[in-house]
């Protein structure tokens, strides 16, 4: 097996996170459970689309699915490569019939043409050897009686197909595979081809599940990060230090703490706006010596102490007011009496 299976080698990397995320979406439109065969293909050869049918064919069999992974690209098949099988018999054989038996009259056993991987719940059917039509194989009655025979032994089939701008075949596959993904490489592919490839497929009553864009450049910091629900970061454990507890109640404070607390003291000053506790008091204590005073001072002084704030005004002044009234008012007398006498 090679390192291509990331999903299998390295169960916990954030590329085995993708593909269990693609696994899920895939899953989720899958709601009335007709979709049984899914077929992988690209634009151009080269842009990953083995490496993403290996892969998600791993993530089902992790999730408990009974998977079976065909190699449909007969030109150019390289998923016994990656899954270190043999490479024949295999799906050109069993639709052809012709294999290296030299038994020509012995029954064709589907069994025959399917290998066992190292993974489990995962089988592979490899393309088999290179034939001289690999398009009318793909027509055939046997490729449709295939398809229908696997979907009742298994959970999931994914079919590995050819690039749609080189050959017909994964046109072709479409209308027989339930819905079809179709990979792209980042900054690689060119959006015509990619028009060029749905408008095939959808021309032959192909469904199309979506696009996966590969080789996205990823940061190696990024690349090298574990989720947290994996396990305990080392880096953070190793910076925790536990304090000493010598009682129930009584937890021994860091030394370093201990000085910062004493630094943070002899930072804090008292405000501007604070006010002494004992000043407070002697004005408090003075208030009340006033009040005090007044309540022991006559009734007749006590009446004279008002203040001219708008509750009174004092007797002294009232007394003199009246007396400028009385003056004014003997002079009017006055000369009344001085117009009288001349009339």
């Amino acid at each position: 097996m090679r390192k291509e299976l990331i999903a299998q080698k390295d169960p916990k990397s954030p590329i085995s996170e993708i593909f269990r995320t693609l696994r899920t979406n895939i899953q989720f439109m899958n709601t009335s459970k007709r979709l049984k065969v899914l077929q992988i293909t690209s634009t151009f050869p080269g842009e990953g689309k083995s490496w993403v049918a290996s892969n998600l064919a791993v993530t089902f069999a992790q999730a408990g699915k009974k998977v079976i992974l065909i190699d449909a690209d007969m030109r150019k098949g390289r998923q016994y490569a990656i899954f270190g099988v043999s490479p024949r018999p295999g799906l050109s054989n069993y639709l052809s019939g012709v294999t290296d038996s030299e038994n020509e009259d012995e029954k064709v056993d589907l069994a025959d043409y399917i290998q066992e991987t190292e993974v489990d719940n995962l089988y592979l059917m490899p393309a088999g050897n290179v034939p001289p039509n690999p398009s009318e194989l793909l027509v055939s009655a046997q490729m449709v009686g295939l398809l229908d025979d696997l979907k009742e032994i298994c959970d999931i089939v994914i079919v590995d197909g050819t690039p749609c701008e080189l050959v017909t075949d994964s046109v072709i596959l479409a209308r027989l595979v339930d819905t079809t993904v179709i990979v792209t490489a980042h900054k690689a592919t060119k959006k015509e081809a990619l028009e060029r490839a749905i408008k095939n497929i959808q021309n032959v009553d192909g469904k199309i599940a979506g696009v996966v864009i590969n080789k996205i450049p990823v940061e190696g910091k990024r690349f090298n990060e574990k989720y947290y629900y994996y396990g305990e970061n080392p880096v953070v454990n190793k910076n925790i230090k536990r304090n000493k507890i010598t009682s129930s109640n009584n937890i021994r404070i860091p030394k370093r703490a201990e000085e910062r607390r004493e630094e943070l003291k002899r930072k804090v000053r008292p405000t501007n706006t604070a006010r002494p506790i004992e000043p407070i008091k002697q004005n408090i204590q003075k208030k009340e010596n006033v009040v005090r005073n007044l309540d022991e001072m006559p009734k007749a002084l006590k009446r004279e102490i008002k203040v001219e704030n708008g509750e009174g005004i004092s007797i002294d002044k009232t007394n003199d007011i009246l007396k400028q009234i009385n003056e004014y008012l003997d002079q009017e007398k006055t000369k009344l009496k001085k117009g009288n006498d001349i009339t």
